[in-house]
């Protein structure tokens, strides 16, 4: 019997990356040009797009509110694009004002994106694992956190289920 072969999930997420990880503060990262290297070395066809959008100055690569804005780029394995958008930050991951974003700030942002498609095809996807949970500055915030969620956990706000006092899009 032939043996299954194994997705590229599988292929990706096997790939330890735990000695390659970085830290900046609290958080902990893969570099892009590591994520990147690590992605082409297991599929050399993989690719990459910085999506656009048209203005009346030619294509720019990033999208905007009017007051912030946030870049789109996608990551194609085998056939299977993974797509993310990902707001420009400054170096304490706040959102940047759109009247303050630098071009330099928003390569940055591209080059985050690109490592966080690569993590949806598996590859250090454990690093981002908890990513989305709020760390409070204080305990008098955090406890104010627990309570806010404990009074919409298992309610439904217009047609979206909370679980956990988090909304499940």
């Amino acid at each position: 019997m032939a043996e299954k072969e194994k997705s590229v999930f599988e292929v990706l997420s096997s790939i330890d990356v735990s000695d390659k990880v970085e830290r900046k503060g609290n958080l902990s990262y893969v570099s892009w040009a590591t994520a990147w290297a690590e992605l082409k070395k297991a599929y050399p066809d993989a690719n990459s797009t910085i999506y656009e959008r048209e203005t009346d100055h030619g294509p720019v690569n990033y999208f905007t509110d009017g007051k912030t804005c946030w870049v789109k780029t996608g990551v194609t394995v085998n056939g299977i694009e993974h797509i993310e958008m990902l707001y420009v930050m400054d170096f304490r991951n706040n959102s940047i004002p759109l009247d303050k974003v630098t071009s330099k700030d928003v390569n940055t942002a591209i080059q985050r994106s690109i490592t966080k498609a690569i993590a949806r095809h598996g590859l250090g996807i454990s690093v981002y694992q908890g990513e989305d949970i709020h760390a409070y500055d204080t305990e008098e915030e955090n406890d104010a956190a627990k309570k806010a969620n404990a009074s919409t956990k298992g309610k439904t706000i217009k047609g979206v289920d909370i679980v956990d006092g988090v909304p499940g899009w």
